[in-house]
């Protein structure tokens, strides 16, 4: 079964080895553009798990990490363009992301007390309570990793921390 629910087909053979085995044959890189390809995939998968996980609560992954965002802050309320960049997205996606929570009633939009030009997005007591449900859905569904171990789970953090560091993540 697909993330949808829907019945797919699986194929007989890894896609991801056979496009390294077709581009081997051309091009080098082979294991990285392997891995990168892996990564990418995993990546697709997980994410449209995550939103399956999270639509009951009228939320999408990115829509549930800005309002963990503004859990997470002191007075429960960022300037939209500090959010952008912590959550690394374009302008025009946060706003997307913070028009959808408003109409939702999970955050409303205040002026910034001391920034007459900035715009803040502060999370309501319903948004509160939506990211509390969601969560508990998350870490009951493992965050769509339950077939890795804790192990395996601390590796891939590990793994990709330089990838990470080496584009100025962190």
């Amino acid at each position: 079964m697909s993330a949808k629910g829907r019945a797919t087909k699986t194929l007989p053979f890894d896609p991801i080895d056979e496009a390294a085995r077709q581009w081997g044959r051309r091009w080098g890189a082979v294991e990285q553009m392997h891995a990168v390809t892996s990564l990418m995939r995993v990546q697709q998968l997980v994410l449209a798990q995550l939103d399956d996980i999270l639509r009951p609560h009228g939320l999408t992954f990115a829509r549930y990490e800005a309002l963990v965002l503004l859990t997470f802050s002191r007075a429960g309320a960022l300037p939209l363009g500090k959010m952008g960049e912590r959550l690394q997205v374009h302008p025009t996606s946060i706003t997307s992301i913070i028009d959808r929570l408003e109409s939702a009633g999970l955050v409303v939009r205040r002026r910034h007390p001391q920034d007459g030009r900035a715009v803040l997005a502060e999370i309501t007591s319903e948004g509160r309570q939506v990211v509390e449900a969601a969560t508990a859905d998350l870490v009951a569904a493992d965050f769509a990793l339950g077939s890795l171990e804790t192990e395996q789970l601390r590796q891939i953090s590990e793994v990709l921390r330089p990838v990470r560091r080496a584009a100025g993540d962190f």
